[in-house]
């Protein structure tokens, strides 16, 4: 048994705009956000999606309805929220300036100054445990309880969908990323995030998931 998903991330929002750190805080799309959107919809304008599924954000419910309305070859689909794919949560740093919360975080963990600095000489891992570290409230995910929900998500999909579906899911940057790193650490996911619309193909099936490609987004790509 074999199901393949399109994983797209949401278009940009505002808080993306502004270098605002957004895991479960939401922010609405900007113009370039719905469009990219719509690009993504275009590029998978004619792949037959079974179902459709978006995270429990209007950033992502929102991108997903846009990527149908572009697409020819499916049967009209009602999506479905499934909140397990949702972005990790930042707990206490939701909403604050990414650079400034990277930059105080490395000067404890080596005096590094930016997210991927973190990444390369630790882990995607290890900056969500650092996170909740410094969390006053310990809202900040643990990465034992972002992938706790993760796989959750999988085994969800597992029991419910059926060999060679097509399945549209709307995520989020580092969602996608870590899934990546996991599963085909030789495509870079840790060193460069999807971009607002992209596509990445997984193929998941009992026991595995593969990553057929990460973070497509050019007119020329496959997909």
């Amino acid at each position: 048994m074999a199901f393949t998903i399109y994983m797209v991330r949401h278009g940009q929002t505002f808080l993306n705009k502004y270098n605002r750190l957004q895991g479960w805080c939401d922010s609405p799309l900007t113009p370039k956000g719905m469009e990219d959107a719509h690009s993504a919809g275009r590029h998978l304008a004619h792949i037959n999606f079974d179902h459709a599924y978006h995270s429990d954000t209007t950033r992502a419910m929102r991108t997903c309805r846009y990527i149908l309305e572009e697409n020819i070859a499916s049967n009209d689909i009602t999506p479905k929220e499934i909140r397990n794919f949702r972005e990790q949560s930042f707990g206490y740093s939701e909403g604050n300036d990414s650079s400034q919360v990277w930059t105080m975080l490395g000067a404890q963990h080596g005096g590094y100054r930016s997210y991927n600095e973190l990444i390369a000489n630790y882990s995607l891992g290890k900056t969500r445990d650092f996170l909740n570290e410094i969390d006053p409230f310990k809202d900040a995910e643990t990465d034992e309880q972002y992938w706790a929900r993760i796989n959750a998500g999988f085994d969800h999909l597992r029991r419910h969908r059926q060999d060679g579906e097509n399945i549209l899911l709307v995520s989020h940057s580092i969602t996608i990323r870590s899934i990546v790193d996991r599963f085909a650490p030789e495509l870079g996911a840790a060193e460069l995030g999807p971009r607002n619309g992209s596509v990445t193909k997984l193929i998941v099936s009992k026991d595995d998931i593969k990553v057929e490609y990460y973070n497509h987004h050019l007119d020329n790509e496959t997909y």
